[in-house]
C-alpha cells in the first residue's frame, strides 16, 4: 500500500438552463453560427450595462434547495480580473464573499457504503466564449474567437477537499448531473460543454493533516476523462514524491489521445484576481417568499422515487436504480405506466423491457431514451398484448422490431402479420404429437430422467408454431404426455 493518500476537490460549472444570456437578451442555444448569439452586452461594448436574468437566479436557487446549501438572501457581485483571449471585458462578472449558495452536502454512494461530500459553496457567474484552434483536422497556427457561450449564466460549485479516488469524483459527477438534470435546472451535458469540471489533487503522507501541493487540471468535459486524469496524476505526483522531488503549484490541462496531463501555466491565487464590487448591478436582498416559492416547485429526486417505485411497484433494487438513473428513463417508464390498464400488473414487464430491449437499440444508434423510436404509450400497448395473452413473449419482440422506429400500432402488425397467440388447446396438442413423434431421441432423454430435455421439446414446439403456440399450455400439455 502507497505511504501517500489522496486528496480532491472538485470545481465544476453548470450552465444553467435558460433561453437568454445572464446580463443580456441573446439566445443560449448551442449549435448556432459562430458569433451569432451575440450583442454589444456581451461582447463588451462601451457604455453597455447589464441587466440580471431572473430566472438565472431561480435556477441557483433551486439548485441550493436540492443540495442542502444555506441560502444566502443578500445578492451581491463582483469583477474577477484577469486577461483571456475568450473574456471580452478582460474580467468576469461573478460572486466573491458572498455566494448565493454557502454550506450544502451531496451524498455518494463508495461500494455497499454511503459517503457526506460536504460542499463550500455554489455562486452564480458569466461564461467565457470558446477558442478554436483547429477545423476539422487541420490545425491553425492562429486561433478564432466564438463569443455565443460569453455570458451565458454558470453555477460554480466548489466541493471540500474531501474526496479521496477517481472513482469517487466520478461518483460524485454522476449523483450531481442527475440531480440537476431532474430539476431541470442545467442540461449538464458534457459534450457540449454545459457541464465543465476542473480538479485539484494532491499528495500528503497517511495520517497527515496539512495538505500537499496542489495541482489543478482545467475544463475537463467528460467523466471518462476525470477519472483518467485523476489515475494519471496520482501516479505522477506520487513517483515525483517517491523520488524525493518537490511538486509545484501549478495548472495543468488533459491530453486524452497522450493520456497524460500537460502543464499550462503556474496556479493564480486569489490576489491575482483582484476582486471588487461590481458597479454596475447593485446588491439586493431575496425575500423569504421568493426562496419558498422556489422550495414548493422542487421534484421528487431520485432516492425518493427509487423507493417509491420499490414500494408502490414491486421493482427490485436493480431495477429502480436503472429507472432513476435519469430523469428521461424515470419519466419514460412513468408515461408507459400511466398508459397501461394495471399499473402493478404492467410494472415489472415495463421495466425489463426498457433495460433489455429498448435499452439495447439506444445503446446501439448511441442515443439517449429522448429519442427513442418508439413511444412510451407504444410499448405499454405492446405489454398490454402480452399480459392479456394476445401475444407471446417471442411474437412480441418480432412485433417490437417491426414498429421501432415507424409510427404504427402494436395491434396493427399483430393483425397484419397473423401473429394472435395460439390458445385452442386441441391445436396445441396436434402440434405436440407432431413434435414427439418427430423427436425420439430427445423423448428417450427425457423419459430417461433428463428433465431438461423438456426445454428442447418445448423449442420445437413453438418452432413449429411459429412462436404464436401458449408456451404455458405448450408446457401443461407436454408434461401430461410425456409422462403417461
Amino acid at each position: 500500500m502507497s505511504k501517500y493518500e489522496t486528496v480532491i476537490g472538485l470545481e465544476v460549472h453548470m450552465q444553467i438552463n435558460t433561453r437568454s444570456k445572464v446580463f443580456c437578451e441573446c439566445s443560449t442555444q448551442f449549435g448556432a453560427d459562430p458569433n451569432a448569439n451575440t450583442c454589444v452586452v456581451c461582447t463588451s461594448q462601451p457604455g453597455t450595462i447589464p441587466i440580471l436574468n431572473k430566472k438565472t437566479v431561480e435556477a441557483i436557487v433551486k439548485t441550493g434547495l436540492a443540495l442542502d446549501f444555506t441560502i444566502n438572501k443578500q445578492c451581491t457581485f463582483a469583477r474577477k480580473q484577469y486577461f483571456y483571449p475568450d473574456v471580452p471585458k478582460n474580467y468576469q462578472i461573478t460572486q466573491s464573499e458572498l455566494p448565493l449558495c454557502s454550506k450544502g452536502k451531496l451524498a455518494i454512494n463508495v461500494g455497499s457504503k454511503e459517503k457526506i461530500i460536504n460542499i463550500t459553496r455554489m455562486h452564480l457567474e458569466e461564461d467565457a466564449g470558446k477558442l478554436i484552434h483547429e477545423i476539422g483536422s487541420k490545425k491553425l497556427d492562429y486561433s478564432l474567437l466564438d463569443l455565443n457561450r460569453a455570458g451565458i449564466g454558470l453555477m460554480e460549485l466548489v466541493t471540500e477537499p474531501e474526496l479521496s479516488s477517481p472513482q469517487e469524483a466520478l461518483s460524485f459527477l454522476t449523483e450531481l448531473k442527475n440531480i440537476v438534470e431532474y430539476l431541470g435546472t442545467s442540461e449538464c451535458n458534457m459534450e457540449e460543454g454545459k457541464m465543465r469540471c476542473d480538479i485539484n489533487v494532491s499528495m500528503r503522507l497517511v495520517g497527515q493533516k496539512e495538505f500537499g501541493t496542489r495541482v489543478e487540471i482545467k475544463n475537463m468535459n467528460s467523466t471518462s476523462g476525470v477519472r483518467d486524469a485523476i489515475a494519471y496524476e496520482v501516479e505522477r505526483q506520487t513517483e515525483v514524491l517517491e523520488s524525493g522531488g518537490k511538486l509545484i503549484q501549478e495548472t495543468m490541462f488533459w491530453e486524452p489521445k497522450e493520456g497524460i496531463t500537460k502543464s499550462m501555466r503556474t496556479k493564480e491565487g486569489m490576489l491575482d484576481y483582484r476582486y471588487f464590487p461590481e458597479p454596475d448591478l447593485v446588491p439586493f436582498d431575496l425575500p423569504n417568499s421568493f426562496i419558498e416559492d422556489l422550495r414548493k416547485q422542487l421534484p421528487e429526486f431520485p432516492k425518493i422515487k427509487k423507493k417509491r417505485f420499490i414500494n408502490d411497484y414491486g421493482l427490485s433494487e436493480y431495477d429502480a436504480d436503472y429507472l432513476t438513473s435519469t430523469k428521461m428513463i424515470a419519466d419514460y417508464y412513468e408515461e408507459a405506466l400511466n398508459a397501461s390498464q394495471d399499473k402493478k400488473t404492467a410494472a415489472k414487464p415495463i421495466a425489463n423491457w426498457i433495460s433489455t430491449e429498448l435499452n439495447a437499440k439506444l445503446n446501439a444508434s448511441k442515443i439517449d431514451i429522448s429519442k427513442a423510436l418508439i413511444s412510451s404509450q407504444n410499448l405499454a400497448k405492446l405489454v398490454s398484448l402480452i399480459l392479456n395473452g394476445t401475444i407471446s413473449g417471442k411474437i412480441a419482440k418480432i412485433v417490437f422490431e417491426e414498429i421501432y422506429g415507424k409510427s404504427l400500432e402494436p395491434e396493427t402488425i399483430v393483425k397484419e402479420k397473423k401473429l394472435v397467440q395460439i390458445l385452442d388447446e386441441s391445436v396445441i396438442i396436434k402440434i405436440c404429437d407432431e413434435v414427439i413423434a418427430e423427436s425420439p431421441k430427445v423423448v428417450d432423454e427425457f423419459k430417461a430422467g433428463k428433465e431438461r430435455a423438456i426445454g428442447a421439446i418445448i423449442g420445437l414446439v413453438m418452432k413449429k408454431s411459429k412462436g404464436q403456440a401458449n408456451p404455458q399450455l405448450v408446457n401443461k400439455i407436454l408434461l401430461v404426455k410425456l409422462k403417461t
